[in-house]
């Protein structure tokens, strides 16, 4: 496979525009991937473009060929994803491209799934110049929910909380709300519209009775609402979280024990983990068999402790506020580590200001991205 060095400077702009288009997608396509696509005429003029929008509508390379037109014969296709091979909900992409008379295919990422891969050889096979590896860590930024279920079949997990700016998550009384700003409030129900699912503990919905769904004017699909719980009994059954307005399931070692609880709460039978509750492992694995791609994690610290500790947080993300207490619980309990040199350190990829509060996202070192 070739790399970025034998693409063109029209064609590397067009390949950040394509990022651009499928991040603005991230999330939006489960169980697709989120893939963008820039169409450059044969003097390398951008002509048209597209996203994949929906799942089983069009794909990128699909809609910018459609705006493309007759611009199209003889240019270069720019796409974020290898173009497909196979026939599912739609055609094969690849095929698209060399009927609309596509002269050269430039992509970041090779399909890694099975089913479709092949367009790089099929392209080839028709005349077709093909260059992959095209900016292709952006890329996969810009596609890690779905290229995390396809590698390592469990959805990616993003661990979310809102902190003041010595550690704690509530005060000594137990008051939390609210800690962050409305800036940062906003900003992460954005977060959750762009998971599948959002995943708390019995405690959390005993102590904050949250709802989790969208609010602060961010609409879209409200994600599938996780409650791991060890035991049922203490669970209200008045709690906000097993209305009707987004699906509920609860994981639990004994699903029947559940039965105060509305009928609509699917319940799901998960083994326990010595010491951990519920076998954090097997949850994600029942999620992913229900093609849910990623998992914003809004537990408390205990929660965030467990998964940190198994390895299985993706991304972290902070919202710190101005705001000291000295006192009341921490963000995370207890991972396991006893001395600095056990350390999770995470690889910052972005600070940002939300209003008075700062945003810090990262990676766990030991993650890399979506290989």
């Amino acid at each position: 496979m070739t790399g970025a060095k034998e693409a063109s400077p029209a064609e590397l702009e067009a390949m950040r525009q394509a990022i651009h288009l499928a991040s603005e997608r991230l999330g939006r396509t489960t169980p697709n991937p989120s893939v963008g696509c820039v169409i450059l005429d044969r003097h390398g003029n951008a002509v048209a473009e597209g996203a994949h929008e929906f799942p089983g509508g069009p794909h990128a390379e699909v809609i910018a060929l459609r705006r493309a037109g007759e611009a199209a014969v003889g240019g270069s296709a720019v796409v974020t994803l290898e173009p497909c091979a196979h026939t599912g909900r739609t055609g094969p992409c690849a095929t698209a491209l060399r009927e609309a008379g596509i002269a050269r295919v430039v992509y970041a990422v090779a399909d890694p799934n099975p089913v479709a891969a092949g367009g790089h050889s099929r392209l080839s096979a028709a005349g077709v110049e093909v260059v992959g590896g095209v900016l292709e860590q952006e890329a996969r930024r810009a596609n890690r929910f779905w290229l995390h279920a396809t590698t390592r079949h469990r959805p990616y997990v993003t661990w979310k909380f809102g902190t003041t700016l010595d550690g704690r998550v509530a005060a000594a009384d137990g008051t939390s709300r609210w800690i962050t700003g409305p800036e940062s409030r906003r900003d992460a129900h954005e977060l959750r519209a762009m998971h599948d699912a959002v995943l708390v503990g019995s405690g959390t919905v005993r102590t904050d009775d949250p709802h989790l769904g969208l609010r602060h004017g961010v609409t879209g699909r409200a994600p599938v609402r996780v409650v791991l719980a060890s035991s049922a009994n203490d669970l209200p059954s008045t709690a906000r979280i097993w209305d009707e307005s987004a699906p509920t399931l609860l994981a639990l070692a004994d699903p029947g024990a559940a039965v105060h609880l509305p009928e609509r709460v699917e319940r799901v039978s998960v083994p326990t983990a010595a010491g951990r509750g519920v076998d954090l492992e097997a949850v994600l694995k029942e999620l992913h068999a229900r093609d849910i791609h990623s998992v914003l994690v809004e537990g408390g610290p205990r929660i965030a402790g467990s998964l940190l500790a198994a390895g299985l947080v993706d991304e972290v993300i902070g919202y710190l506020a101005p705001v000291l207490l000295g006192d009341g619980p921490s963000a995370v309990a207890d991972t396991g580590i006893a001395t600095l040199a056990d350390r999770i350190r995470l690889d910052v990829l972005d600070v940002r200001s939300l209003g008075q509060d700062v945003r810090i996202t990262g990676t766990p070192e030991r993650t890399a991205v979506c290989e």
